[in-house]
């Protein structure tokens, strides 16, 4: 019985070859993978000795040979496989442990050059797990270090067997007796790991050229099945992707999140991201992926007490987000209202404990950029949609905002409108936003029509007991007619910011004009569908 070991990740390496030494394999290994072996005292056959080749070329090639291949790829119940074997003089390999060079790691890292991340492009190690795959019938194959135990255990009792050169097996029949369905298992493991290595092999080498690549490929990698999906007789699970997001969120305390949980989630992180970096602390309140309130604050606290000001009512069963650290303050504040989930990039010690007497809270800490840039993906039947990811907020330039009416904001007006402009982009369309002193005040969200969100942002505004008089308005799109901007007037707003573009651009801008109203055009709209 014969185990090939090629590892860069070395976790556990050693143990799985003390094991297979101890019943009776012998163990044939390369590189830096045969000298740990051989300094922990096991015995070890050189590749070289198997191939009759050195290994040259700095690594390059060492395993690209027929004597391993053939050892892999021998059917054992095919009569001319084995005669093959005989003729050349191969000897079988019956496991297969690797795993690849560390070309995601590297590429991670800052600084990494081209030529350094083609060298981390494994070559001899995906083609033996593709081997060993193709053929598990009859040969193990291992790829992840937290399954050398469960080979192990297989093999102590007699779950894997090591395929054997049977001479009376039919063509193409399996000469190894054992568990088909683990075998199957890790080789599907194989083909899941070596596809997310081309994936991210793929990706990095189309990113900076020019145009949209002709295949998008994408690596998913579930992290949990969940209890059900938007509704309870929907199947549903969590996948994440290799890059900043979700993969990166830490779970502190509470129950597992949901489908809907991790929605919103999302949704609140990317309406805290305009600050993200600043001091200033934003806090956002979601219901049903759109703010219900957003403000910001000199600390934790206040932020918070001034985003739930926006809509009381609606904030019970949300999911809140922060742009900062959370302190005692803030916890004791949330203490009072039912919050589903509280996301931030970091929890002191007395705040966690704080939150961690709610029993149905789940507090997550995600201590990366809340909102990467890259694509932004949205599903449809049948294949995706695929866009520049939008940063809410942060779209254009404020040098290249223009005042189209005949009165300039006021310095506070100026300040509010930068707000609320940032504010409305995580709002879905249509979207309107009242703000005072950089807090929503209300909030017109998902309408069929932009004077419906006008209207609706005013009536929320007043429900909640807040005077619109003197706030000023931000509309994620242009306002297509004056009825808007009216709506708005009637209501005491005394500035707008829109992105402009409209074909009664001129009306919308009289309109405000014969209100005395300051409106700025910001040039690129926010939609959020």
């Amino acid at each position: 019985m014969r185990a090939l070991l090629s590892v860069s990740d070395k976790r556990g390496i050693v143990e799985l070859a003390r094991e297979l030494v101890a019943l009776g394999w012998e163990i044939v290994s390369t590189g830096g993978t045969a000298e740990a072996l051989r300094q922990a005292g096991l015995p070890v056959i050189p590749i070289d000795a198997v191939t009759g080749f050195p290994e040259m070329m700095e690594g390059r090639v060492k395993t690209l040979h027929p004597k391993v291949h053939g050892g892999l790829l021998a059917r054992r119940g095919h009569p001319g496989d084995r005669a093959a074997l005989q003729q050349h003089g191969i000897t079988p390999i019956d496991l297969v442990a690797v795993n690849l060079y560390p070309f995601r790691e590297t590429i991670a890292k800052p600084n990494v050059g081209f030529e350094q991340a083609i060298e981390q492009i494994d070559i001899g190690g995906p083609s033996m797990l593709r081997s060993a795959a193709k053929n598990h019938q009859d040969v193990i194959v291992v790829v992840d270090p937290d399954d050398y135990p469960v080979v192990i255990s297989a093999l102590k009792n007699g779950e894997l067997t090591p395929g054997q050169l049977t001479p009376g097996a039919s063509p193409g029949s399996p000469g190894s007796p054992g568990s088909p369905g683990l075998r199957r298992e890790l080789a599907a493991k194989v083909f899941a790991h070596t596809a997310a290595y081309d994936a991210t092999i793929y990706n990095y080498l189309v990113k900076d050229l020019p145009g949209w690549p002709e295949r998008i490929t994408l690596a998913l990698e579930r992290r949990q099945e969940l209890r059900y999906g938007e509704n309870p007789h929907q199947a549903a699970a969590l996948y994440a992707a290799d890059e900043p997001g979700i993969r990166d969120l830490e779970q502190l305390h509470g129950k597992e999140l949901s489908f809907n949980n991790l929605l919103d989630v999302d949704a609140a992180l990317a309406a805290v991201a305009p600050w993200s970096g600043s001091d200033r602390v934003a806090c956002a309140i979601i219901k049903h992926t759109t703010p219900c309130g957003i403000a910001l604050g000199r600390r934790p606290a206040e932020a918070y007490e001034r985003a739930l000001a926006t809509d009381r009512t609606s904030a019970f069963g949300s999911v809140i987000a922060f742009n900062s650290g959370l302190d005692r303050a803030a916890a004791a504040a949330l203490r009072e209202l039912f919050v589903e989930v509280v996301v931030a990039p970091a929890f002191a010690q007395d705040a966690l404990k704080v939150l961690q007497e709610k029993k149905n809270l789940r507090v997550i800490r995600l201590a990366a950029d809340p909102d990467p840039p890259g694509w932004d993906f949205k599903r449809i039947r049948g294949g995706f949609l695929v866009q520049e990811r939008s940063r809410p907020g942060a779209v254009g330039a404020e040098s290249d905002w223009k005042v189209a009416t005949r009165r300039a904001p006021t310095e506070a007006e100026w300040r509010d409108l930068r707000f609320a402009w940032a504010a409305v982009g995580a709002v879905k369309s249509n979207a309107i936003l009242l703000a005072k002193e950089e807090a929503a005040i209300g909030i017109g969200a998902g309408q069929m029509s932009r004077v419906d969100a006008s209207f609706l942002a005013v009536h929320k505004a007043r429900q909640q007991g807040h005077d619109p008089a003197g706030a000023v308005l931000a509309s994620d799109a242009f306002f297509p007619f004056p009825d808007g901007v009216e709506e708005a007037a009637q209501a005491g707003v005394r500035a707008i910011i829109q992105p402009g573009g409209s074909a009664k651009d001129a009306d919308v801008i009289a309109a405000a004009d014969r209100h005395d109203l300051a409106m700025v055009l910001t040039g690129l709209r926010q939609f959020r569908h």
